[in-house]
């Protein structure tokens, strides 16, 4: 069996919204550190301050708010990668909730035990935003073997959710 060729992410059409224009400038450096770009309209997500209105127009991802009616909600004090990650799941379809008990930030042991390399597969399809037929798709294995491995890396990573597998699998990519 052939190992099909993994896909790269292409970049997002972001609008960063926030009253504090340091704070703006802060945010918007992050989505173009990751290689977004910046639009004010056609947007695929929208970044938003926590004390910033919400848009209709585009998924948001709301820093530092408890509105649950956005489709992202992470801490205001959230890392690059945490907020990378939850544009990428957000302009997928998925809603993002950082866990207030363990915030992303604070999983700073190493994994326990390194991911097989069909576990990267599947980790990376996550991150593109595959959900499980997909993925098993792409792979060419079974929708229930892509339950498995998602179960097993999520163990693996002490993960609660998908987003937060994307977040602590970019952190360890970074570290290397």
């Amino acid at each position: 069996m052939s190992v099909p060729a993994l896909r790269v992410r292409r970049p997002l059409r972001v609008q960063v919204n926030a009253h504090d224009p340091a704070r703006r400038a802060a945010l918007e450096v992050i989505v173009t550190g990751f290689g977004h770009m910046l639009a004010s309209s056609d947007t695929d997500v929208i970044l938003s301050d926590g004390d910033h209105e919400l848009s209709p127009q585009a998924p948001t991802v709301v820093l530092g708010s408890r509105d649950d009616h956005c489709a992202g909600l992470l801490p205001s004090d959230a890392t690059p990668a945490q907020i990378d990650a939850a544009l990428h799941a957000v302009a997928a379809g998925l809603i993002v909730r950082a866990n207030t008990e363990v915030a992303f930030g604070e999983l700073s042991e190493p994994c326990q035990a390194l991911l097989t390399p069909r576990e990267t597969e599947v980790l990376v399809a996550i991150s593109e935003g595959l959900n499980n037929k997909e993925i098993a798709r792409r792979l060419e294995i079974s929708h229930h073997t892509v339950k498995f491995h998602i179960e097993s890396l999520l163990r693996k990573l002490g993960a609660r959710s998908r987003a937060e597998a994307v977040a602590v699998g970019m952190k360890h990519r970074n570290e290397v």
